[in-house]
């Protein structure tokens, strides 16, 4: 598919040219799907490795590589999430999904190749901003494999349920099924959003008194039934899940006074404000919280880093 003549030698034909580009939609979509940006990666480059393993004739024959790659990319991540419960038994101690920096992965809100959402339930529908939050992940986890693609498919990225029955090998009415039992634990698990002000100043005045090792204002901060998670994945040391607002204010304390070189920066987490914690240069814990009114509810601490590569490189 790269012709090799004239002035453009170097440059890449259209075709192949348009494959790459679907690079970033892919991305995003198998991240939201498996929650590590690393099998992201893995499931988009043994997307392309198959595009690249048909002929030259078959490629062609292909209407639209767009939807084609989509596809192939999500009958990958569906398998990937049907063996994970196997491997999370494996992991050691408790499992996060992967934080990623910054905003830079965003895409637009519609699906690329033409693929145009059911206009049915349109305040059901996610922004891609929304669901990239650690909460929404962490809900996403607790989907089953078929329930997450149907979900993030035609909610997120808004496919017709036509085309995610031809991804998920189910007929389209049980797909809405499947997208709707999504909604459900959703709705169970989420608190009505905070202001995206008021996130980001409780998150600083939490960064604020943990720097100062103020335990009551730390606890003021925090939920009284907040919960603390750290997933150290066995190559970092991490505390044990924490429950309530003073034990977990205890615990950040005794934590920074071990640790006097810690430096605390404010950055944005899955599209949220967070924290990154830094010893000597190196970036050791990622923070993402989520916030019920005036009070932090939730706080994943992640430190195993593996998980942190996109944070360091």
């Amino acid at each position: 598919m790269t012709e090799r003549s004239g002035p453009g030698a170097d440059r890449l034909d259209p075709g192949l040219a348009a494959i790459m580009s679907e690079r970033r939609h892919l991305i995003n979509l198998a991240y939201r799907m498996l929650g590590s940006l690393a099998d992201a990666e893995d499931v988009v480059q043994e997307t392309y490795t198959r595009w690249y393993a048909m002929s030259p004739e078959q490629q062609e024959a292909i209407e639209s590589p767009g939807a084609w790659l989509t596809r192939v990319a999500s009958r990958i991540c569906l398998d990937l999430l049907g063996s994970a419960r196997a491997r999370r038994e494996r992991y050691v101690g408790e499992w996060i999904p992967e934080p990623v920096p910054d905003r830079t992965e965003w895409v637009g809100g519609l699906a690329p190749s033409g693929a145009a959402g059911d206009p049915a339930d349109p305040a059901d529908r996610v922004t891609l901003d929304e669901s990239i939050s650690m909460a929404f992940l962490v809900v996403l986890d607790s989907m089953t494999p078929a329930e997450r693609v149907a979900f993030v498919l035609h909610d997120v990225f808004r496919y017709p349920f036509a085309e995610v029955a031809h991804i998920v090998g189910r007929t389209p009415a049980a797909c809405r099924q499947l997208a709707s039992s999504a909604r459900r634990r959703l709705r169970a698990a989420q608190a009505p959003a905070a202001p995206s002000a008021r996130r980001a100043g409780l998150v600083r005045e939490f960064k604020q008194a943990w720097e100062a090792k103020d335990i009551e204002a730390l606890i003021s901060l925090l939920d009284p039934q907040a919960v603390a998670i750290a997933d150290g994945g066995g190559r970092a040391s991490a505390l044990e899940p924490l429950e309530g607002g003073e034990p977990i204010a205890r615990a950040l304390v005794e934590l920074a006074a071990r640790a006097p070189d810690l430096v605390f920066l404010e950055r944005t987490v899955n599209g949220q404000p967070g924290l990154v914690l830094q010893q000597d240069g190196v970036v050791g814990t990622v923070l993402a919280f989520d916030v019920a009114g005036d009070r932090i509810t939730r706080v994943w601490a992640v430190r195993n880093p593996e998980k942190l590569r996109p944070w360091t490189t």
